[in-house]
């Protein structure tokens, strides 16, 4: 039977009946309070997880509802359906969107109140919890003609792991749940709802969040235990939130994703609703006019008519309304909820200004200065974090014009071979740390290089931009593989150190931070060959001459499953000018195989161990007989990639010649 919950504690009712539906390593606690009944348990991120979660939230409420405390509270089997239903819905959002374990909170609570109103008030509250903060809550609102089956309802019953049709999203938890919201944490994201029990229905305007969502700011009838609220929020607590908000947005390289985040950060802890604008940029100098990029509710039906209220009638500060200040409450109320209290905040970072923030809460009178102070902080981390988000992205796509400038536009196609090539530079790498190369060098002679150089960033571009240019040129002036390899070391002897000190300076300049200005980059690892293709009439096939200065060595597989390397190790290019390179010329007949890889192949970790200890390519390579190029290289690929769980922090780069 399949783990289904890891760990378990559930007040006013007994777990051990959940063993019998796959349930392990459960332990309970009861909690003996007449008028509070709580369940809690851990999920594991998969697609048994709906499923596991449905049985536990019914055998939960069966258990209270035949309790004699919560007899009268109202736990009908339409609230049990609904929360069945919503709780689904949830986990299968948090399998799906964030991909971690998951946890699992319920509980009854109730008014204390006595007599014939016993009993009534109670609400049932069910929190899912994910371990991913960043993330962004999933769920599309659905089409209204679409009678598809909800994604979360299917998750796990059907025995072959698949989650079913996706569409309705959150708007079921907005329909069904007197009122719902998401709170984020350091380390984890709480997407929570709450269903009345004493068979009332939930109210359609204003809110009622939990209070441990949310501390209450400032309610139009205010009294002392409010006052103190508001005290600790803008205290303690508004430290935590900042701190909070810090490390959420720290990292977040997309502008679109940190403006949802603020929104949901905000919403429902401090708001009912926010909206972010955001402000590029224009072509010609001067800020593009501000569109808005993000808005948000509490009540997901009602985003999309609080969206067309502010596109049609957005915020416009002058010059002399700085922080936060009031605003009019946007539009037609009737069409996202009643009037309230409205902030709006200019998002400036660095004296620019990048965008807007708006933020609403309903049945206020006013908001005091004490939250408008940490809106206004809030909104300075909100701008930073776009504007490192723009840096990050006009990094990254300067990265890849350079990476389009310094390889092939396309793969060459020497005749009797098949060829393919894989290519994955590291995460955030800047352009230039391996690079590739086929090419006719006349004579009916073709090339080919794989090379990598010592070090990453801009230097390392350098060197690159200086390598295989010189290397194609030597080849078509018909210098054999030997000296080619010979000239271009003596070049980037020569030549290297001063264009790379140049484009450290040039970089450095220009203030843009990249890792490793001033670093190695200065070294070669190349494998280059030679290939001339056989006369189909003599019988096809390719003879080929290679050489490796520095790099892995190339490795051949026979039709017959036997793998033995194809070159001898060399001296690295640019570390000494005075070097010869040897040779080596062999026969590559039908079916014959030559892999040529770089050290991110061969040095992938996995804790204390390289993908290469114990010759593991070639046990790898060895499995690949039968293959197409393709395959081998997407076989050889897909082992490097599952070697280790970690991400790969170097680039990776495989050559597969395939004599046919």
């Amino acid at each position: 039977m399949p783990e289904v919950v890891r760990e378990c504690t559930v007040g006013s009712f007994s777990a051990a009946q959940e063993a019998s539906e796959g349930a392990v390593g459960e332990s309970s606690r009861v909690d003996t309070a007449p008028k509070r009944a709580e369940a809690s348990t851990s999920l594991p991120g998969d697609a048994l997880a709906a499923a596991a979660a449905r049985r536990f939230v019914r055998t939960a409420l069966d258990q209270w509802a035949a309790g004699h405390s919560f007899a009268d509270a109202g736990l009908t089997e339409r609230v049990a359906a609904d929360a069945v239903l919503l709780v689904s819905e949830l986990v299968t959002n948090a399998v799906v969107h964030a991909g971690t374990d998951v946890g699992l909170h319920c509980r009854v609570e109730s008014a204390p109140a006595a007599g014939a109103d016993a009993g009534r008030g109670c609400h049932l509250v069910v929190e899912v919890t994910d371990r991913h903060a960043a993330r962004a809550v999933g769920g599309a609102a659905p089409d209204p003609d679409d009678d598809a089956v909800l994604d979360g309802g299917d998750s796990g019953d059907g025995g072959d792991g698949s989650y079913g049709r996706t569409g309705r999203g959150l708007r079921l938890v907005a329909e069904l749940a007197e009122s719902w919201g998401v709170t984020y944490r350091r380390v984890s994201k709480t997407v929570w709802f709450r269903l009345v029990l004493d068979g009332s229905d939930r109210a359609d305007d204003g809110l009622d969040l939990l209070p441990s969502a949310r501390p209450s700011i400032v309610p139009q009838s205010r009294g002392a235990a409010a006052e103190r609220a508001d005290v600790r929020w803008t205290g303690q607590s508004a430290f935590s939130f900042l701190a909070e908000t810090s490390d959420i947005l720290a990292g977040q390289f997309d502008e679109e994703m940190v403006a949802s985040l603020a929104t949901q950060l905000l919403v429902p802890r401090l708001a009912d609703w926010s909206a972010v604008w955001l402000r590029s940029e224009a072509a010609g100098g001067g800020m593009a006019r501000a569109r808005l990029a993000q808005v948000w509710h509490t009540k997901e039906n009602r985003i999309e008519p609080l969206r067309r209220a502010l596109e049609k009638d957005p915020p416009v500060l002058s010059d002399g309304q700085r922080g936060a200040v009031p605003w009019k409450w946007p539009g037609e109320p009737a069409a996202y909820g009643p009037g309230g209290a409205t902030l709006a905040c200019r998002l400036v970072a660095g004296g620019r200004e990048v965008g807007l923030l708006l933020l609403g809460r309903v049945g206020l009178v006013g908001i005091p200065g004490e939250v408008a102070g940490l809106v206004e902080d809030f909104a300075r981390r909100v701008a930073h974090a776009v504007l490192a988000a723009r840096q990050y992205t006009r990094q990254a796509t300067i990265s890849q014009v350079l990476q389009r400038g310094l390889l092939p536009s396309g793969i060459a196609r020497p005749p009797g071979l098949d060829t393919a090539i894989v290519y994955e530079p590291s995460d955030g790498a800047w352009a230039g740390g391996d690079f590739y190369d086929i090419f006719p060098a006349g004579d009916r002679r073709w090339c080919f290089a794989l090379g990598d150089v010592c070090g990453n960033g801009p230097e390392a571009a350098v060197v690159t931009g200086l390598a295989r240019p010189v290397l194609r040129l030597l080849a078509r002036e018909g210098y054999a593989v030997g000296e080619v390899l010979g000239r271009l070391n003596r070049t980037l002897a020569e030549e290297a150190v001063e264009a790379v000190e140049a484009a450290a300076a040039a970089v450095s300049a220009a203030g843009v931070p990249v890792a490793g200005i001033g670093g190695g980059g200065k070294f070669l690892s190349l494998l280059c060959g030679e290939l001339v293709p056989y006369p189909e009439a003599e019988g096809g096939g390719v003879r080929c001459t290679l050489a490796s200065a520095g790099h892995p060595l190339p490795l051949i597989l026979r039709p017959d499953g036997s793998v033995r390397a194809a070159a001898k190790p060399q001296m690295l290019l640019g570390v000494m000018e005075d070097v010869e390179y040897e040779c080596e010329s062999f026969d590559l007949a039908p079916g014959d195989t030559l892999l040529c890889v770089t050290d991110g192949v061969t040095e992938r970790r996995s804790g204390s161990r390289l993908f290469d200890d114990g010759d593991g390519l070639s046990a790898v390579l060895a499995t690949c007989a039968g293959l197409t190029a393709a395959g081998v290289a997407e076989r050889v690929r897909r082992a490097v990639d599952e070697f280790a769980a970690s991400p790969p922090d170097d680039d990776l780069a495989m050559l597969v010649l395939q004599a046919r």
